[in-house]
């Protein structure tokens, strides 16, 4: 009887004592900022940041905002993305793993610290699970934090200033085996030096195959224009900003990081439908487009593109119970995408379609004024 009683113990011991630990430490953080788009620009900067320290990213959890839920939901990153792609490129392990099979051992909740620049909201200290999403985040995993470390004046940008070597120094993964951050170690929108990092985020078959499906079942055969539309009230608020942010939010991937090629317009942020028809009809003709896919936030305006392109015998679809991500695995499937430069979600399609030599354009850009200049320089 004390036999079978032990068999169970000695075996689950032997597969704890199994699970490597990295003796270079590890990197956990909570994705607190924005929806998707902005967490994804937010992992890239994580993931460089975890390689140039030489420690293990643990995978958070994407962070979700749903109707009629009054916290945020934690969604396993793999249930969007492979594994395998991303520890090609470094070591990885899922957040639940980590917690489940590696905290017990280097991480006991006696010596749970929390890092974060400096205090954050009221108080001392960094007040790591204070709101929401930073709360259920957290509470997600049963971690509650003993003390905060205030890691000012260092900072993310890996590529300069010999930063890692800085993080080490401080922080040797002997004494701290564990660097938990309030919120993503990365910038936003997402470094110039890190946007080639999207190539390693690849979509799960269960992903996959649903643009698939919708590709070769709904839409007409032939070739295809992926547009995403940004035109929700929050967005008309966001845009009334564009004056004093002339790089609001993913300007960037458009306007250059230093405005090299423009500033921000309302044409780009918040196109009249006008504008977005006379676009889309150029780039159905350009790519001899059979149909239109439209993601929104808001209004897809089907009707009205549907009427634009009548006479152009060009069908406009949209997914009848949109989900994001598929969304944009679709758009990353279209001949050409037309999105929304400030947008981060657009970013994100942008990326995906670079990292696979697909063409994009954007709403409003360049400007008129500008492809005039432009093609005035080169005449000179």
């Amino acid at each position: 009887m004390m036999l079978k009683l032990l068999i169970p113990v000695l075996f689950s011991v032997s597969i704890f004592a199994g699970v490597d630990v990295d003796p270079n430490g590890y990197i956990l953080y909570c994705p607190c900022m924005g929806r998707f788009g902005n967490q994804a620009d937010h992992f890239l900067g994580s993931l460089a940041f975890a390689r140039a320290l030489n420690r293990t990213l643990a995978l958070p959890p994407w962070v979700e905002y749903r109707f009629g839920e009054p916290k945020s939901v934690q969604v396993p990153f793999s249930h969007y993305f492979e594994f395998e792609p991303l520890s090609k490129f470094h070591r990885v392990i899922t957040m639940e793993e980590f917690m489940e099979n590696i905290a017990p051992k280097v991480w006991p909740p006696e010596k749970r610290t929390a890092f974060c620049y400096m205090a954050r909201g009221q108080g001392t200290d960094c007040n790591a699970k204070e709101g929401n999403p930073f709360g259920p985040f957290w509470d997600t995993f049963n971690v509650d934090f003993v003390q905060s470390e205030f890691y000012g004046p260092l900072n993310y940008d890996v590529h300069h200033q010999d930063m890692a070597r800085k993080w080490n120094n401080r922080y040797p993964p002997q004494k701290l085996p564990v660097l938990a951050f309030t919120g993503a170690p990365a910038s936003f929108p997402v470094q110039l030096e890190n946007k080639d990092l999207q190539k390693f985020l690849v979509w799960t078959p269960r992903i996959v195959n649903r643009a698939i499906d919708f590709i070769r079942n709904v839409l007409p055969i032939g070739s295809f224009v992926g547009i995403h539309l940004r035109n929700g009230v929050d967005w008309t608020r966001a845009c009334e900003h564009l004056e004093h942010s002339p790089n609001l939010f993913s300007a960037p991937q458009c306007l250059g990081y230093r405005n090299e090629f423009g500033i921000a317009s309302q044409d780009m942020c918040f196109p009249t439908p006008d504008a977005i028809a006379k676009q889309v009809k150029f780039a159905v003709k350009e790519y001899h487009a059979k149909s239109v896919f439209v993601s929104s936030d808001n209004d897809h305006l089907i009707p009205f593109l549907t009427k634009a392109l009548k006479r152009m015998e060009v069908t406009v679809h949209k997914l009848a119970n949109p989900e994001p991500h598929v969304d944009l695995a679709i758009l990353g499937r279209a001949n050409y995408f037309l999105g929304n430069c400030i947008s981060s979600f657009t970013a994100f399609a942008k990326r995906d379609r670079d990292a696979n030599g697909l063409p994009s354009g954007f709403w409003g850009f360049p400007s008129n004024r500008a492809s005039a200049t432009k093609q005035k320089h080169e005449e000179l």
